[in-house]
Parts: C-alpha cells; sequence; structure tokens
C-alpha cells in the first residue's frame, strides 16, 4: 500500500491557562484547529478532560468532519500535570482514538522547540518546562507543579506579586506602582486578596504576570526584583546543564521570552528562536508513532 491506514493525525496541548487541539493529514499537513478551557490535570482532571474533549469537538466540527472521524486517528497528548503512567492512562482511556500516546507537556515542547537540535529550552507560561536534549539524552527541571515549583513562570509571577503586595501593605517592603496596582484591583482591601487566595488556580496567578512584565520594563522596582528571582533560577538551570557551542537556547511560551534582558550575558548568545511550540511538539510525536507503527510505505 502507498497510503496510510489512518485517516488523521492529532496534537493536544494542554496547560493551566487552556488548551489547544490540532488536526493534520498523514504527512503532517494541517486541516484543522481549535482552542479550550485550561487542561492542567493535577489541578482539575474532570475539567482538563472536559476541555479536552470539547475542543476536539470543535476543531472536528471546524474541518467538516463527519461523526467519528475521531476512531482511526493516532493522536498523541501533552498535558500539564501528568505526573505518572495512571495520569497517562487515565486520560488516553478518555479518548476514542485508533492509538492514543500521552505525557506531560515537557516532552512536546522540547520537540516541537529543538526537534533534532540540542540545547535547552525554557518554556514559561503559567507554569514552567526547563529541559535540555543532548543527542539522545534529555533533563528536566520542576515539573513538580505549582505548590512545589514553577520558578519564574506565570502563575509565580503573580503569586509573589501578592505576597509582595502584602509585605508592602505590612510596611516591610516599599510600595510601588506594582503593589498599589494590584491592591486597588482588590478594592485596596487585603482581606479580598486573602480570600482570592483560598480558590485560586496557578492561571488565576498568572493572570496578573503581564502586569508583573510590564511593569518591570517600566523600572517598577518590586517588579525587577521578581523578574530577576525568577531569571535566578532559569540561570541555575542553565549554568547546571551547560551550553556548548552551537546549542540553542529556547525561551518560549507567553513569558519566556520576556526573561531575555534577565538572563546571564554569557548565555544570551545561544538565545535562538524555537523551532515550533508544543502543539507542533504534539504533532511531530503523533506523526512517529503512525511511522513507528509501520503502516508507511
Amino acid at each position: 500500500m502507498s497510503i496510510f491506514s489512518a485517516h488523521f493525525l492529532v496534537g493536544v496541548d494542554g496547560g493551566g491557562t487552556g488548551c489547544r487541539v490540532v488536526i493534520a493529514d498523514p504527512g503532517g499537513k494541517r486541516i484543522s484547529e481549535a482552542p479550550g478551557g485550561p487542561a492542567n490535570f493535577a489541578t482539575d482532571p474532570d475539567a482538563s478532560l472536559k476541555n479536552i474533549l470539547s475542543a476536539l469537538q470543535a476543531a472536528g466540527s471546524n474541518a467538516g468532519l463527519t461523526e467519528g472521524w475521531h476512531q482511526n486517528c493516532i493522536a498523541h497528548l501533552g498535558l500539564a500535570g501528568v505526573m505518572d503512567a495512571s495520569d497517562a492512562a487515565s486520560v488516553a482511556a478518555a479518548m476514542s482514538f485508533r492509538k492514543t500516546t500521552v505525557t506531560d507537556d515537557r516532552i512536546t515542547s522540547l520537540t516541537g522547540a529543538l526537534r533534532e537540535d540540542d540545547g535547552i529550552l525554557a518554556a514559561i507560561g503559567t507554569g514552567t518546562i526547563v529541559a535540555s536534549k543532548s543527542g539522545h539524552a534529555v533533563r528536566y527541571f520542576g515539573g513538580w507543579g505549582h505548590d512545589l515549583a514553577d520558578q519564574a513562570s506565570g502563575g509565580w509571577l503573580g503569586h509573589n506579586a501578592l505576597r509582595r503586595a502584602m509585605l508592602a501593605q505590612d510596611g516591610l517592603t516599599k510600595h510601588s506602582g506594582l503593589t498599589t496596582a494590584l491592591l486597588a484591583h482588590f478594592n485596596d482591601a487585603p482581606n479580598e486578596i486573602v480570600q482570592f487566595t483560598k480558590d485560586a488556580a496557578p492561571g488565576d496567578y498568572a493572570s496578573f504576570a503581564p502586569l508583573v512584565v510590564e511593569a518591570a520594563r517600566q523600572g517598577d522596582p518590586n517588579a525587577l526584583t521578581l523578574m530577576q528571582w525568577g531569571a535566578e533560577y532559569l540561570n541555575t538551570c542553565i549554568a547546571t546543564v551547560g551550553l556548548k557551542d552551537g546549542d540553542k537556547l529556547c525561551l518560549a511560551g507567553g513569558i519566556g521570552p520576556h526573561y531575555e534582558p534577565y538572563i546571564d550575558t554569557g548565555f544570551r548568545k545561544h538565545i535562538h528562536p524555537s523551532a515550533g511550540s508544543a502543539l507542533d511538539g504534539a504533532l511531530h510525536l503523533a506523526r512517529q508513532h503512525l511511522h513507528s507503527m509501520g503502516e508507511v510505505s
């Protein structure tokens, strides 16, 4: 045969802010894409699956595909919060593809950014992914969730910005435009911030990250402190792995590129645009799975 027996490839990228789905033909040509709601599996498994399935339905509808189109697909899902094989199996069981592979979003992000090249990826959005690749050797930093890790992330920036605002409220650090703006957002009522934090998810904290980034760009001392703290973590990760001549350093995600001015000077010469996104990586891995099944002549 000279055709694929699988009709479509599907890639899924899911994180604390939202998920994205892409459908492609067996050659990797994109047919349709659709966004969806948050899909951090550790934060809310049920909502994550619901949002992914809704986005899949939207993507299929946008492409004009008939009912049951997904049953002959090869799919790879890369989701934040998939911590072990049990989590991956739970996600796969909720899907109805012909073949489904599930990982956390670190490998999809790394694959999308570097493809076959060596280097380091710092993908920073709601959460933080730092990963390195040297030949076939891959190393990850963090990935332990918002409560234990995700340093430098949007969620981490927002959370620490609120902490900074409360320190200023107590007179333990000086107020700045950032801290006064955050307090104003909560009607200058610190107890409203306390109530917010009781149910806040990483994505809720990350909603304040753009404010921190912009305030730092304008020289706000509290915002600069937070960006420097985040960069210190990234610099430590990079130094631990090391960068060889020709290695790439990709700062990706909604927050990642904003760290460039704070990265150590010696590392900046390695900064290079990502080859693609985590969604590209998921689609690339789905295509690799198809090829590994030996269904291409």
